[in-house]
Formats: C-alpha cells, sequence, structure tokens
C-alpha cells in the first residue's frame, strides 16, 4: 500500500486551520475554498468534502474563531469575582484579541449567529454567560439582558472598528477613551437594573 493521499487523510479541523492560516497572513479576502485549497496544496473539490462552499468554510471559520475567543476570555477571568473588574478585564480582553487578530476579529464579529442552529446556539449561549457572570446580570429579565448586551457589543465593536480603521486621529489616547467608554456602560447598565 502506498502513502495515503493528503486530500483523503484531510480533515475538517485541516481544512479551518489553513482558512485561519490564510485569514492570518492575508486578510479576509484569503478566506476561499481556492485559496485555502492552494495552502494545502490540493485541488479545491478536496474542500468540499468538509465545508459547503465559501459559506460553509466562512461559517466553520468564524465559529472556530469564537470558541478560541471565549476561551481566552475565560483564561483571563480565572480568580476573578467583582463584578465591575470582570467586566473591565473582559473587554479589555476583547479589544487585545482583536488588535493581536485584526481579520479573525472581523470574520467573527461580522458572521451572524442564529439562535436556531444548535452548534451555533451553543456559542450564544456560552457567551451570553460569560456576559451575565461578568456583570452579575442574573436578575435581568430577557429582553434587558439583551438589551444590555447589545449596548455594550455596539460600543465594544464600534469602538474598536474605529481603532482598526485608523480613524481615531484625534490628540486623546485611545486607552484612556476606551476605560472612559467602560465606565460609562458601567453606569448605563446600573441604570438598566434599577429599572426593571
Amino acid at each position: 500500500m502506498g502513502r495515503p493521499v493528503k486530500e483523503k487523510s484531510l480533515t475538517q479541523q485541516d481544512v479551518i486551520n489553513a482558512a485561519i492560516a490564510c485569514l492570518d497572513k492575508e486578510g479576509e479576502t484569503a478566506l476561499g475554498v481556492n485559496r485555502v485549497a492552494r495552502e494545502l496544496g490540493i485541488k479545491p473539490p478536496g474542500i468540499y468534502k468538509h465545508v459547503d462552499g465559501n459559506t460553509g468554510l466562512r461559517r466553520s471559520v468564524a465559529l472556530a474563531i469564537w470558541r478560541s475567543y471565549l476561551v481566552e476570555c475565560k483564561q483571563q477571568t480565572i480568580g476573578i469575582t467583582e463584578p465591575r473588574d470582570l467586566f473591565r478585564t473582559a473587554a479589555i480582553a476583547t479589544r487585545n484579541f482583536a488588535r493581536s487578530h485584526p481579520s479573525r476579529y472581523a470574520v467573527m464579529m461580522q458572521y451572524q449567529m442564529r439562535p436556531t442552529d444548535a452548534e451555533e446556539a451553543e456559542i450564544i449561549q456560552e457567551s451570553l454567560q460569560l456576559f451575565q457572570k461578568s456583570l452579575q446580570l442574573y436578575e435581568l429579565n430577557d429582553n434587558a439582558l439583551i438589551d444590555v448586551m447589545r449596548m455594550v457589543n455596539a460600543a465594544i465593536y464600534g469602538f474598536i472598528m474605529r481603532e482598526q480603521s485608523e480613524l481615531m486621529t484625534l490628540n486623546r489616547s485611545a486607552d484612556e477613551s476606551y476605560e472612559v467608554m467602560l465606565d460609562a456602560l458601567i453606569v448605563a447598565i446600573t441604570h438598566i437594573q434599577g429599572n426593571i
């Protein structure tokens, strides 16, 4: 028996790892079946056995990035029990993740998670639990929790996107502005908690 053909020994994880490597090297435009096939040294049809075209590839990569991001956040918040410190640490971890992996962050944040998809729902729930834990938001009803999450996500994502686009040109430290924004978010969340 000869050596197995690379395409036959290929796994979905190999495809995802190669796609993330392309993403890190070349940015979002490299996230395609043809480019990943070249990275793996195979023909594009070999990829289709593991992902459903470019859409399936983007989904698999986005979910893998979400999982690694959540692991990083959890690792950086271990042992922190005070809600504001936990929130602050998670928010700083998010910004650091985006700085270290700008293309990964963009793919992760641009992928629309569907609560009707079991795999995606699991990531949504894990993210919600981390968020609830970080601010001790267990007493919020579902609508208030969604409102708070949307507000925080929009503020942090918007800040990071402007920063990555180099649109923060005024003479003020972005780090200081980020801290002020986090303080303001905590005040806004406290206000929402007081009105339920």
